[in-house]
């Protein structure tokens, strides 16, 4: 009876054997158990792949001989794990040159992504930040082109002084984005294949002739980034601001709430609380404001005016002081007309569209540039928040809530306790130990 309880348990284990084997090539589940998941996409990358509501094809012109075909098969399995019909093919780009020229594909390791009719060239190096900038440029559906003018002083979309744009530019056009300038000088109006203008803080007076350009191109339907300064009424943009509903107030704002994550500098409005809106919508990350402006809607206009940058309960409008060098002396002064906070210093605005080839007309005015300046890009979150104006200006709502990019360990979250038992054991604990480590040697040594 014993025998045939040890067959029947062993026939069993095998048929159990059996049937896992037989489920494992029927369903894959695969856990990652690496550090901050860094076997895995990245959460932006996963976000990009739920845009994409179709197959996706990619073909790999990469050489049969070498390492780049076992390469990209890895990285592709990352995506075609979280997208089932994505697919990857290979071909040799020597047995079939025509094509490979007639794409523009030169040499070997080469992509080629197609989406809804659309495509997209990956060069080499093919990973996973190139492949998915090359997702995300076909869900945006083509390449769209930004204007940014010039001749009077604006910050620079290529530039690499501290006050323009030019590290902010440069991410954004990875992820299919043209900046183009737009001097009013050389050019009559704004091009019809414009799809952003943006107006980035001018030093100088605008001629009547651009403001009256910058006007006509927001009358007939065109999306504008306004990005306003203190002082920037007096340079000829109260026409401007005439026509999107709103004003540029005097002074500089200041807030105080800063101190609390150690920006003792009040004129730098630090922001981690956001008024809800489209392009604020699940942002948490906190933003960092220098030199700002604070805005006011004027009324009766036929725009959604609706404020998503807010200062705090601490701020005012101040009109003396700001420019000494101990900030920390500054004062509300409300008889000489200083405004007490909260106060806005960025608007979402948005109207039925006054041309017929648009449904939707948007425009965002910001009372500060240097958020995105190449001085005070990487602070925080201000490259993200400015890739959401710019992403929901374009009318791309579906990018604008992507994941912030950036490694996934680079923030450590301690409780008290933790830090606690840390600075217990390294000021305490360790140096006793190292003490009684020592005595417990001369002890021994003594004793010889």
């Amino acid at each position: 009876m014993r025998r045939l309880d040890r067959w029947l348990i062993l026939l069993a284990l095998v048929i159990a054997t059996g049937c896992i084997g037989f489920l494992s090539s029927r369903h894959v589940w695969t856990s990652d158990w690496t550090r901050g998941a860094r076997a895995s996409l990245a959460p932006e990358s996963v976000a990009v792949l739920k845009t994409l509501k179709g197959p996706v094809e990619v073909v790999g012109y990469l050489s049969p001989t070498g390492p780049l075909r076992e390469e990209v098969a890895a990285v592709m399995e990352r995506y075609t794990r979280e997208k089932k019909d994505l697919t990857l093919s290979f071909v040799d780009p020597d047995l079939d040159p025509a094509a490979s020229r007639q794409l523009g594909i030169a040499g070997n390791g080469a992509l080629l992504v197609r989406y809804a009719g659309r495509e997209q060239r990956v060069e080499s190096p093919i990973n996973e930040r190139n492949l998915s900038n090359a997702l995300e440029r076909l869900a945006r559906g083509g390449e769209r082109i930004v204007a940014f003018v010039t001749g009077d002083g604006e910050r620079q979309a290529d530039g690499r002084a501290n006050a323009d744009l030019g590290t902010f530019m440069g991410q954004v056009e990875r992820r299919g984005i043209r900046a183009v300038p737009l001097n009013f000088s050389q050019t009559r109006g704004v091009p019809e294949n414009t799809d952003l203008v943006v107006l980035a803080s001018p030093t100088a007076s605008l001629p009547a002739g651009s403001i009256a350009a910058l006007v006509d191109y927001v009358r007939s339907g065109g999306n504008l980034l306004w990005l306003a300064e203190p002082g920037n009424a007096d340079l000829g943009t109260g026409t401007l601001a005439d026509v999107l509903g709103v004003r540029v107030l005097p002074g500089v704002l200041v807030d105080g709430q800063g101190s609390t994550l150690n920006v003792n500098d009040p004129r730098i409005v630090v922001v981690g609380d956001y008024p809800f809106h489209a392009i604020t919508r699940g942002f948490r990350d906190t933003s960092l404001f220098p030199q700002v402006a604070a805005l006011a809607q004027v009324s009766d206009h036929d725009w959604a005016v609706v404020p998503f940058l807010r200062s705090g309960e601490r701020s005012w409008t101040a009109f003396d002081g700001i420019d000494n060098d101990k900030p920390s002396t500054i004062a509300f002064h409300p008889e000489t007309g200083e405004l007490k906070g909260p106060l806005d210093f960025g608007f979402a605005l948005n109207r039925l569209s006054p041309s017929p080839a648009k449904s939707e007309q948007r425009a965002v005015v910001i009372g500060d540039g240097d958020f995105i300046s190449n001085t005070y890009v990487g602070n925080g979150g201000n490259r993200a928040l400015g890739e959401r104006i710019v992403d929901w200006l374009l009318g791309d709502d579906v990018l604008v809530d992507l994941p912030t990019r950036g490694a996934p360990d680079r923030v450590i979250s301690l409780s008290q306790d933790e830090l606690n038992a840390i600075t217990f054991g390294f000021l305490i604990a360790l140096p006793l130990l190292l003490i009684g480590f020592g005595a417990g040697i001369a002890w021994r040594r003594r004793k010889r």
